[in-house]
């Protein structure tokens, strides 16, 4: 039986970086084939190069054992291959329909507009409904949580005929339960005759849910193995080259302080439909400790995320009160304003939020420190100053691929614009963190930095809100863990939490 795809002796350079030197991989009809690697090892170039993104300098790719040469995505397609970007490619205000009709086939007969669009509705309802998720066609992208977003994009590709499915850590934002569901789901299209790669930097799902596994380091194809007669330490050793311990639960090194953020009553405005996104939500965070915020996206996190960093769109008006001590209700104050009173924000949507792709690196840094006057008036910025502040913070947060600061932060793998955001956010002690999944997409050893990071933020004093539907990134880092459903936290556990009792309080309430 022929491979689905195969790339052999790929190279590929990025303003005279060489992104690839000499990657393999094939994935096989029926099979789950998991792409492991470090942030910045090659996997999603390569992946780009199979989904017609990116093309290549040097090598071959196959489709079917046939040699193929893609001039975009649309060729791609043709070839029945659909990729689901870790960073979403969908159209914001467009609703999850419109977005899906942009890359549906055109259908054989004649319909309009509106005929067309109301059986895209259709299909996307009865393969949501397939897959086990809830996705209302009619509603707008910048509406959906992160995970809601991912889900539309799986849904994208399926349903413009996509044989070769690429996840590019497709779980990243899913509870345990959900996890499953799509994973076993991704197993079944498989088992259906569709090849699936599967990028990803879970091992658990590696383990259990590939059939083969491909490790890539510095642009190279380390090893193809299959995951069942290889350990957990070994594909950890392969991907990064040494083996890291996996770090449980730490408690603070001091007692918690006092109470340094109250939420109380916190209501957005009602829809149309009376539904309110925050319905209620009461929370108090201590200095010196992380309250970890568990629970099912699309339940009011993000807009509970955007109401304390002062964003527009954080859920419209906002009742109730969002104190932070000693300087009162926050809803009052500016984002700088916010900025100055000693809060750090690291937004789950890093390069939506966090970074401006196409700035530099040094004005991706340096953005957040113009409103304190250190680089001098904003129309005759101390360029040097800001050169030299962001070397320094770069060395110290151990930024890797910055070849110079002038370079665009675009250019930066996740791991590396992950730090680049905390190196910025923790420039000064905060006395207030918000992590909104701090870790999403990243690996192993990107991960525990960022952890490392905001364990210390807490021993240092700080109250750190920890937003994540990783419940495994919860669990490590929470001293105390809350579930938030339906626009409130529906309940609270005390470490060492009850990981069975937490999923059951999410799928309830969810």
């Amino acid at each position: 039986m022929p491979n689905a795809l195969e790339l052999t002796g790929i190279r590929k350079s990025f303003d005279g970086f060489a992104a690839l030197t000499d990657a393999h991989f094939e994935a096989r009809w029926g099979e789950v084939h998991a792409l492991l690697g470090e942030n910045g090892a090659g996997k999603s170039s390569l992946m780009n190069i199979a989904a017609g993104l990116y093309a290549p300098e040097a090598g071959r790719l196959l489709v079917d054992d046939n040699v193929v040469r893609f001039a975009g995505p649309r060729d791609a397609a043709r070839h029945r291959i659909g990729m689901v970007h870790q960073h979403f490619k969908l159209v914001r205000p467009f609703t999850v329909a419109q977005n899906i009709l942009l890359t549906a086939p055109v259908p054989a007969e004649f319909q309009s507009h509106g005929e067309r669009l109301r059986e895209i509705s259709r299909d996307i309802r009865n393969k949501a409904s397939e897959l086990g998720f809830e996705i209302d066609p009619s509603k707008r992208i910048d509406a959906l949580s992160i995970a809601e977003q991912q889900r539309v994009e799986i849904l994208k590709v399926l349903l413009a005929g996509a044989r070769i499915l690429i996840l590019d850590e497709p779980t990243a934002v899913l509870t345990d339960q959900e996890a499953a569901r799509l994973l076993q789901t991704v197993q079944g299209l498989a088992r259906g005759g569709s090849a699936v790669v599967l990028v990803t930097h879970k091992m658990a799902d590696v383990k259990t849910y590939a059939d083969r596994v491909t490790v890539m380091r510095g642009g190279r194809t380390v090893a193809t193995l299959e995951p069942g007669a290889t350990s957990v330490a070994e594909l950890v050793k392969l991907t990064v080259g040494e083996s890291i311990a996996t770090q449980g639960f730490q408690a603070a090194k001091s007692p918690r302080g006092p109470v340094r953020l109250t939420v109380r009553s916190l209501r957005s405005a009602a829809s149309p439909e009376g539904r309110r996104v925050l319905d209620g939500v009461e929370l108090e965070l201590h200095a010196g400790e992380i309250y970890g915020l568990a629970g099912v996206g699309g339940n009011g996190q993000g807009e509970l995320a955007g109401a304390i960093m002062g964003l527009p769109d954080a859920g419209g008006a906002l009742e109730g009160e969002i104190h932070l001590s000693g300087h009162g209700d926050l809803k009052a104050m500016s984002a700088p304003e916010r900025r100055n009173v000693g809060i750090a924000a690291i937004p789950a949507d890093r390069y939506g939020l966090a970074l401006a792709g196409g700035l530099s690196v040094a004005e991706n840094y340096a953005i957040g420190r113009v409103h304190t006057g250190r680089y001098g008036p904003a129309w005759h910025l101390r360029r040097g100053r800001i050169q030299d502040d962001t070397q320094e913070a770069v060395r110290a947060f151990d930024v890797l691929g910055v070849r110079s600061v002038a370079q665009k932060a675009a250019l930066l793998s996740g791991g590396n614009a992950q730090k680049l955001v905390l190196a910025r956010e923790f420039g000064k002690a905060p006395s207030l963190v918000l992590a909104h999944s701090p870790s999403r997409g990243l690996d192993v050893r990107a991960s525990a930095e960022v952890h490392a990071r905001l364990r210390a933020a807490r021993d240092g004093g700080a109250a750190v809100l920890l937003i994540s539907e990783d419940l495994d990134e919860v669990l490590q880092l929470a001293d105390r863990v809350g579930v938030m459903t339906r626009g409130r936290i529906a309940g609270e556990f005390a470490q060492p939490a009850d990981r069975q009792a937490i999923g059951q309080a999410m799928v309830d309430h969810g």
